[in-house]
């Protein structure tokens, strides 16, 4: 490892000094470290950077997601107001005991379609501590990340806009 950021949401940057060593880690994504999961990715040099300015800063906002196709990756807070939405938001750092209801009260005040709410689940059986969850219209998912940081219990959730197709295949992975 040549150098890693670490972020109080729990969030982390590593740069390694080989590919080999890249390749190594990428295969442990998905895997806990002690009783946490964690999901392992390559990102953009520029997400690194950015990072490192933004904590330099004092800017503690940095949230990179995993990189995937279209208008859907955002890689701070700030950002996540600029991109186009659809009526699924995903949610992360659910408490690995949380279920459906306690999500639709999550988010009272909002237009849940009760039937499209999905808490991934690895092989196993265990929680992700991620969701899926659709609302009414994508004006109402925009809303909705009012929720944005509130909590479920001791844990705050981190929302972001996301596809239909990117939820299909959570489920189909379990």
């Amino acid at each position: 490892m040549a150098d890693s950021l670490w972020f109080a949401s729990g969030e982390a940057f590593v740069v390694f000094a080989g590919p080999m060593q890249v390749e190594i880690a990428l295969q442990r994504d998905r895997q806990n470290m002690d009783r946490r999961y964690v999901k392992v990715f390559r990102c953009y040099k520029q997400d690194y950077y950015h990072a490192v300015a933004a904590k330099e800063e004092g800017a503690y906002e940095v949230h990179v997601s995993p990189p995937r196709a279209g208008p859907y990756r955002a890689k701070s807070c700030r950002e996540k107001e600029k991109l186009e939405y659809t009526e699924v938001l995903k949610m992360r750092g659910l408490p690995y005991s949380a279920n459906k209801p306690q999500i639709i009260v999550f988010f009272s005040g909002y237009k849940v379609v009760e039937g499209r709410v999905h808490v991934v689940c690895r092989p196993d059986g265990k929680a992700t501590g991620e969701a899926f969850v659709e609302f009414e219209t994508a004006k109402e998912a925009r809303s909705a990340m009012a929720k944005d940081k509130m909590s479920i219990g001791p844990r705050y959730m981190e929302l972001f806009p996301t596809t239909r197709e990117e939820a299909r295949r959570a489920r189909s992975r379990q």
